[in-house]
């Protein structure tokens, strides 16, 4: 395992590779690291879309992707790897020393969503860092505002079990692009026929909000102070996260979720924000 602090992108010469490259070399330069091209799959096992030159040989297809970012990105160090494992062991792999994994969906260009393959739900669910998958057809000007500011990051928080590393990558990466945050909590009230653990009553819709807001906040409160100059928002709202998060995401730059560290698939809400989300998704790992 290399010392040197990478971001990594799965390449295939696929359209949908290439708009996850292109997003992944702006966040590269945002965090001062060089990008790594990741070329995975052996001669005789494809389980991704063709790529855009059938006949075009594997090296060439990072040469080609190295060359089109350059362009772009011409202050940006490009790495170029060839794994010759099937894509879902490359891919891990490459995570395992990676500050993250970007991947690109199925989905074509004015899909509102995603069409995220095995490969990348695979690997989203077991990669030991941070994964994003980017839409196909996603624009650099989608990451911004009229006026040419970024739109805000989006994240999910269960305040039962706040994560560091969840809540640490949201902030980190609000304050790259000088966005807002927006910290997303949800809640429900129990049915009428059971108990709310902390002795508030069954029913009482006033009291679980308000602990639920208590709690949003103290869940922030060291990362405000860490990050003062990122503006939070914190949103409590009444309902289901992955329908939250959803709506969230159509305003959002990036959306931030977690996932359990020791699951081998996503969850419910995970799975349901990777699949439809009109951002950009980061599945951050935690305890």
């Amino acid at each position: 395992m290399t010392s040197m602090r990478v971001l990594s992108v799965g390449t295939d010469g696929s359209r949908e590779s290439m708009d996850a490259a292109d997003w992944a070399a702006r966040e590269a330069l945002r965090h001062g690291l060089p990008l790594r091209l990741v070329h995975a799959g052996s001669s005789g096992h494809r389980t991704a879309p063709p790529p855009l030159d059938v006949d075009l040989p594997r090296r060439a297809v990072l040469d080609r992707t190295a060359l089109q970012l350059s362009y772009v990105h011409p202050a940006l160090p490009i790495l170029a790897r060839r794994r010759p494992q099937p894509p879902v062991s490359a891919l891990l792999d490459a995570a395992t020393d990676s500050e993250a994994l970007v991947l690109g969906s199925r989905g074509f260009t004015g899909y509102a969503g995603f069409l995220v393959g095995p490969v990348a739900l695979a690997v989203t669910a077991r990669a030991p860092r941070p994964v994003v998958l980017v839409r196909a057809g996603a624009l650099p000007q989608d990451e911004r505002t009229a006026e040419g500011r970024f739109r805000p990051v989006v994240v999910g928080i269960d305040v039962a079990s706040p994560a560091d590393d969840i809540l640490g990558y949201a902030f980190e990466t609000a304050a790259l692009r000088e966005a807002p945050l927006h910290a997303l909590h949800t809640w429900v009230l129990p049915p009428l026929d059971s108990g709310v653990p902390g002795g508030a009553p069954s029913g009482d819709a006033a009291r679980r909000e308000s602990l639920g807001r208590r709690a949003l906040s103290d869940a922030l409160r060291a990362w405000r102070a860490k990050y003062p100059e990122v503006e939070v928002s914190e949103r409590l709202l009444y309902g289901t996260p992955g329908h939250h998060l959803l709506k969230a995401s159509t305003g959002a730059s990036l959306t931030v979720i977690g996932r359990r560290a020791d699951a081998l698939r996503l969850g419910g809400t995970a799975h349901s924000v990777v699949h439809h989300a009109t951002s950009p998704v980061a599945v951050v790992p935690h305890s």
